[in-house]
């Protein structure tokens, strides 16, 4: 009898300083939350005075920005340069046809609520916010900005950003980048 009670009172023991050994280790503290701050877009290259311009989408398929269940997600993910590679020689004043080929790669559907913003760079005469070509979530997409090239020989970029209808940012930046000459 007294061989069966010397392994419970151990076993009784041990919980005893686990339990005391738990009480005084050292309690984590809550890090209070600090949401990353957003940085302003930087300037890639002066800029010149806008001339309008327009994205052209190549297909009217129209469709909805919510899928039928539930809450969605945006992302752009860039898959290739359609027309005009980077470091394309342009001619001054030239009309510039720029068209990208993007995967929506998110589950939300994109329609008129959907935009593209120009955020650095130098907009070459397009209008600084267009709209996002329709697309289904889970498709392909290609999207067409007209430029006008400056006046002005040089190296331009042009950066543009993707806008969901809440006015958050998603995705892949897109950007053109030609060299203008005489």
């Amino acid at each position: 009898m007294m061989f069966q009670v010397r392994p419970r009172s151990r076993l009784i023991v041990l919980l005893l300083v686990l339990t005391f050994a738990q009480a005084c280790a050292p309690q984590a503290t809550d890090t209070p939350f600090r949401p990353p701050t957003q940085l302003q877009p930087t300037q890639i290259l002066s800029t010149t005075t806008p001339i309008p311009a327009i994205l052209t989408p190549l297909s009217t398929s129209t469709v909805t920005s919510t899928p039928t269940e539930g809450p969605c997600s945006n992302h752009l993910k860039f898959v290739q340069d359609v027309t005009i590679p980077d470091g394309t020689t342009i001619s001054v004043g030239s009309t510039i046809d720029k068209q990208w080929l993007v995967d929506n790669s998110g589950s939300c559907n994109w329609d008129s609520t959907y935009r593209l913003k120009w955020i650095g760079g130098d907009p070459m005469g397009a209008n600084q916010e267009q709209l996002l070509y329709p697309a289904r979530a889970g498709k392909q997409a290609t999207l067409r900005i007209l430029f006008t090239a400056p006046t002005t020989e040089g190296t331009y970029e042009s950066a543009w950003q993707a806008y969901g209808p809440d006015g958050i940012a998603f995705g892949d930046l897109i950007y053109i980048k030609v060299v203008i000459t005489s």
